[in-house]
């Protein structure tokens, strides 16, 4: 329970510096406090990281947070330490293994360690979990597990066995882009039916939405081009092709060269994605050519425009990538350049991103003549050689199959298995995982063609109303681009960064996380 003698908005002062709560934010923390397992769905930039760092300080035990990317273990790590709060570390292959040994030997000396959902799937990691008091389990961005956990990232469907094992601590999760459907299927994944619920509006008034009809891909280049040249204001432009999110930033580079543009992708090294993202976060960029693997959780309050240059696949991954844009309240806009043929892309990729049904039974055969042969211990790099799939592909099929019993603690079980069923259920499984994500396409498709309000027509699937605009609404309710005049940020020289800056950006690099996307 909540000690009486508790006040927490003095707490929120000390450690934070903030006068009040944002929107649901008190709510969701006295309920955590009190034991009661949470599903909190905020807006994006409205704070979601208080509800679980504030307990985490006030609580006795350990808080573990769940976290999908880099940027968010890092940028919260350095922002709890320059706040004074030092016993909070991110756990990633990056350390060294002097620093691992010290981290896992005085794992219950901290009070918030963010791991990622592949580290909870090793085993001496827990162990060393189950001995330490676990007070609080957060999963961060928590609609990866209906977005991620069916495809990229299957651990994220496995964190409820963690949770047992650790002898089921109080559960926060949390979300800011989270469907009704969304929210069941987090539920139904952590086994917790009787979880506390609270949903706010997540509509932002200060963002306008625009969508521009394109006839060809030039068309789009010098769209984007006459955008950056008028408007000097942080901005984040979305590619689904990390080629195209390269070639675009160089060929910009060349013919804006009063703009500070880069690339960022999660084909990039670690290191290099950390220095591109802490260049953006001091303003010394202020053009960032991406695909999704940027932006969820930065904290940078001054992004004024996101652009599109694919149309993304849903409606919640587009409400998550314009949502970076104006957290401090100032009005912004998140424009789509739209073609027709647009939607081919986003299809294929769907359409890739899962074997195919010949591809599932060539590999159950290939792994079941691999146990004939007494060779039961898989090692994962070999087996995506000698079948020559993606990463992606091995961990769906590998997860697929431990939910079947063909791989059991690693080891291939293919005796009293069924092995024609478990290919039909797997390829079941596949094909509605096909349907759902082509059900979302075509919302997405069908958003864009609306000749309504753009704003009512994005946020009404997720809650019952929604806000009017602080400023312009959208294209569809007489956007004019002449009567948007926002404020000019002036960037710093990346060349003429003080020695001071350029060696906090090489201690910004520590505690990198593998990233996908």
């Amino acid at each position: 329970m909540v000690q009486p003698n508790v006040n927490l908005q003095q707490t929120l002062k000390y450690y934070f510096q903030y006068d009040s709560f944002r929107q649901g934010q008190e709510e969701i923390i006295t309920d955590v406090m009190n034991g009661n397992d949470v599903l909190g769905v905020l807006p994006t930039g409205s704070g979601k990281s208080i509800c679980y760092q504030l307990p985490a300080i006030l609580q006795d035990g350990v808080t573990i947070v769940v976290s999908p990317l880099i940027s968010l273990m890092i940028d919260q790590v350095k922002e709890l330490k320059a706040k004074g709060i030092k016993k909070v570390i991110a756990l990633n292959s990056f350390l060294s293994r002097e620093e691992r040994y010290n981290v896992l030997t005085n794992l219950g000396d901290y009070r918030l360690i963010y791991v990622s959902p592949e580290w909870l799937q090793n085993a001496s990691f827990v162990h060393k979990l189950k001995q330490i008091n676990v007070t609080l389990f957060v999963i961060d961005e928590a609609h990866c597990i209906s977005q991620w956990g069916h495809e990229f990232r299957p651990d994220y469907l496995k964190l409820h066995d963690i949770i047992a094992k650790l002898e089921n601590p109080t559960i926060l999760a949390l979300s800011a882009t989270a469907t009704p459907d969304v929210q069941e299927d987090i539920i139904h994944s952590l086994n917790r039916s009787h979880i506390t619920k609270h949903i706010f509006p997540m509509d932002r008034d200060n963002i306008a939405f625009c969508i521009e009809t394109m006839d060809s891909i030039n068309e789009k280049k010098e769209r984007i081009q006459e955008l950056i040249q008028q408007y000097h204001v942080p901005t984040l432009i979305y590619f689904t092709s990390r080629y195209l999110a390269e070639e675009t930033s160089r060929w910009l580079s060349s013919i804006v060269p009063d703009r500070n543009i880069a690339y960022y992708h999660g084909g990039m090294e670690a290191t290099d994605r950390v220095h591109i993202q802490q260049q953006f976060m001091n303003n010394q960029l202020d053009v960032i050519c991406c695909t999704s693997a940027f932006g969820m959780g930065i904290n940078k309050s001054d992004i004024r425009l996101v652009i599109h240059y694919h149309l993304p696949s849903q409606i919640e991954s587009y409400i998550q990538e314009v949502g970076r844009a104006g957290r401090d309240g100032e009005e912004s806009v998140a424009v789509i350049l739209y073609a027709t043929g647009d939607w081919i892309l986003p299809k294929q990729i769907i359409q890739q991103e899962l074997p195919m049904k010949e591809d599932i039974y060539r590999m159950i055969d290939w792994l079941k003549g691999l146990s004939n042969q007494d060779q039961s211990t898989l090692i994962d790099e070999e087996v995506i050689a000698n079948l020559q799939i993606s990463e992606v592909q091995w961990r769906f099929i590998r997860s697929q199959l431990e939910k079947h019993d063909m791989i059991v603690e690693n080891q291939l079980i293919t005796e009293d298995v069924n092995i024609e069923n478990i290919k039909a259920k797997i390829t079941n499984h596949i094909e509605d995982r096909l349907t759902y994500k082509e059900k979302k396409l075509k919302e997405m498709i069908h958003w864009v063609n609306s000749d309504q309000c753009y704003r009512e027509k994005l946020y009404m699937p997720f809650q019952n109303s929604y806000r009017p605009s602080i400023g312009q609404c959208c294209s569809n309710c007489g956007f004019q681009w002449s009567n948007w005049q926002p404020e000019t940020i002036i960037i710093k020289s990346r060349e003429s960064l003080s020695w001071e800056s350029k060696l906090q950006s090489i201690f910004h690099i520590t505690g990198v996380e593998h990233e996908t996307r």
